[in-house]
């Protein structure tokens, strides 16, 4: 049984914003680091995004900062990405995972930037 299940991916024009969500047990959420990847066409790795620790401290990479926001529902069981001022080379699919990050991911949400 696949823990993470990633959901609200879609086609978005640049500039745009975009909610993605990833359902998982309330434990999993609420004991450990969470975080956000994604894999881009053609890469051969997941890249690590954005992660809220287990003390409620967000950490992400460059790249997005200042545009993403991580958060959780523990009553929803439920990670969120907020995705703002979006770019086509944010184009790719999202996964959520533990950090560090657990052997079996889910399948992922497509994210498309274009115009």
């Amino acid at each position: 049984q696949v823990p993470f299940v990633e959901s609200g991916g879609g086609l978005v024009q640049p500039g745009g914003s975009l909610r993605v969500s990833c359902t998982v047990s309330e434990s999993i959420l609420r004991t450990n680091a969470m975080g956000w990847y994604r894999r881009a066409e053609g890469k051969q790795h997941r890249e690590w995004v954005i992660e809220l620790n287990r003390s409620g401290s967000t950490i992400s990479a460059m790249s997005v900062k200042g545009r993403f926001t991580i958060y959780r529902d523990l009553a929803k069981s439920t990670l969120y990405l907020q995705m703002n001022s979006l770019k086509p080379e944010d184009t790719a699919v999202y996964y959520c995972n533990t950090v560090p990050s657990w052997g079996i991911w889910g399948q992922g949400t497509q994210v498309t930037v274009s115009s």
